[in-house]
């Protein structure tokens, strides 16, 4: 048997050490569990899984809004406020909510949802809904707002709201 040098055993023996420290987090933002980390959606992660969605359907993509996310957070802790999934959480319709909220766009939709922990389980329940997926295929839509907000104290623990608008192109003008 041969022996080896010690600067080989040395380096054998360091190779086994290691530590994650400096490993980031992979795991992609669709993954990530709002409910455990208290954070809000990704927005751009969640346009991103939207535009590929409307676009194999030959539909536009959408890209993320500051004003539409804005009005979306605001119904999601109106929601989770309420601790009550609604469109009508205060007693204001969406279309009562859009017309006041002064945001332009010739036409907007919204789904709401709670329970779901990540934006894969909220797109994966609004696709499997048939009134949610219209919303978001309807054509002619390229801007979005969607949030999150969490309510640890109930059963649904986080609270949702997408919101799709096509631009008013009467505005524009």
């Amino acid at each position: 048997m041969r022996a080896h040098p010690a600067g080989f055993l040395l380096a054998l023996m360091l190779a086994g050490c290691g530590t994650t420290d400096t490993i980031p987090d992979t795991q992609p933002a669709f993954y990530t569990n709002l409910a455990k980390t208290g954070q809000p959606v990704n927005a751009e992660a969640a346009a991103s899984l939207l535009s590929d969605y409307r676009t194999a359907r030959g539909l536009p993509a959408v890209t993320v809004d500051p004003e539409l996310t804005r009005f979306a957070q605001d119904q999601a802790n109106a929601m989770a406020r309420a601790d009550n999934l609604s469109h009508e959480v205060g007693g204001r319709s969406f279309t009562s909510r859009i017309k006041a909220s002064g945001l332009s766009a010739q036409r907007a939709v919204e789904n709401v949802g709670a329970g779901y922990h990540t934006l894969a389980e909220a797109f994966s329940g609004w696709r499997d809904s048939p009134s949610h997926n219209k919303n978001m295929l309807a054509p002619g839509m390229t801007r979005m707002g969607i949030a999150t907000a969490n309510a640890p104290n109930s059963k649904y623990k986080v609270y949702w709201a997408l919101v799709l608008a096509e631009p008013d192109s009467q505005a524009a003008r």
